[in-house]
């Protein structure tokens, strides 16, 4: 995988001279495809040829003649571990940018990357110090590296920097290999509803707590919700404790009817509603109030 360092120690080993600004950049495109394993078979204007990609040479050369051709580059490139796959580089000089194509063969359409020179050009002009000569340069490698390298090799291969970054992220977070989502996920529906109560009611818990989903069989089993359900409405359910059960006295009632043993005017028939007599009398709600030793 190339760097900025290795990129960097091939030029100061290759020695190059430069006429201008635009050398330097193409020269640092030649150094990156050569710390990335590449090998150079043809620059300048043999690189030019009609037969650059097809010619089944894969003998290697230097760097004679690489800035011959005025406003223009030329790089003719193999992979050792793949020699038939040959790729070509081009290099345009406009203005104060420099505009990549690479194209490998076999490939429909060439891949393209504009460079900003400026940004890549350091203060000093000459002289053997080359770290001088240039900045940003892990930049520039990392948009040779992603948008023409990886490019070229196809996007089912990461790049060398994708590579990099997905590897410091696994080793700086915790929730690698977590399976579960660490957003809120809402159900299919989109709705989320409230869980639903299991339990029972009564008068002592008449309903679910807050938050819970209320049942469809509310006042079924002697709670405060009266619902069809309810022992009053003619069910057979009789109060725990009393001999034989009272009819319509529900279950789980807070009132005893029963007294003192003995005492007279606690009967358990006072407590029970006497039957409607028919054919006559109103409903015994809207009756008037009844007299005789019975009435309480």
């Amino acid at each position: 995988m190339a760097t900025d360092r290795s990129v960097m120690a091939l030029i100061r080993a290759l020695k190059p001279s430069f006429r201008n600004d635009h050398d330097r950049v193409a020269f640092a495109l030649h150094s990156f495809f050569l710390a990335s394993g590449h090998v150079s078979t043809a620059t300048g204007s043999a690189a030019c040829s009609d037969t650059a990609l097809s010619s089944p040479s894969t003998d290697e050369v230097g760097i004679d003649h690489w800035n011959e051709l005025d406003d223009n580059y030329a790089f003719v490139y193999i992979n050792p571990e793949n020699a038939s796959k040959k790729v070509l580089v081009k290099c345009l000089v406009m203005s104060n940018k420099l505009l990549v194509d690479a194209l490998a063969n076999g490939a429909s359409e060439p891949v393209h990357l504009e460079i900003d020179v400026g940004d890549f050009v350091g203060e000093q002009q000459g002289g053997a110090n080359y770290s001088a000569q240039f900045k940003n340069l892990e930049k520039l490698v990392k948009s040779l590296d992603t948008e023409i390298l990886s490019k070229l090799h196809g996007s089912s291969k990461p790049s060398s920097s994708e590579t990099s970054e997905a590897s410091r992220r696994n080793t700086n977070d915790t929730t690698v290999g977590i399976s579960e989502p660490t957003d809120p996920q809402l159900l299919p529906s989109g709705v989320v509803l409230p869980p639903v109560y299991t339990g029972g009611f009564s008068d002592m818990f008449p309903g679910p707590p807050a938050g819970m989903y209320p049942r469809g069989d509310f006042g079924g089993d002697g709670g405060m919700l009266v619902g069809p359900g309810h022992p009053m409405f003619g069910g057979n359910d009789r109060l725990p404790g009393f001999l034989g059960g009272l009819p319509g006295v529900p279950p789980g009632a807070r009132f005893d009817p029963y007294g003192p043993p003995g005492v007279p005017g606690f009967e358990p028939n006072r407590f029970v509603r006497n039957p409607r007599r028919p054919g006559g009398g109103t409903h015994p709600d809207l009756e008037h109030f009844g007299g005789g030793s019975d009435f309480i």
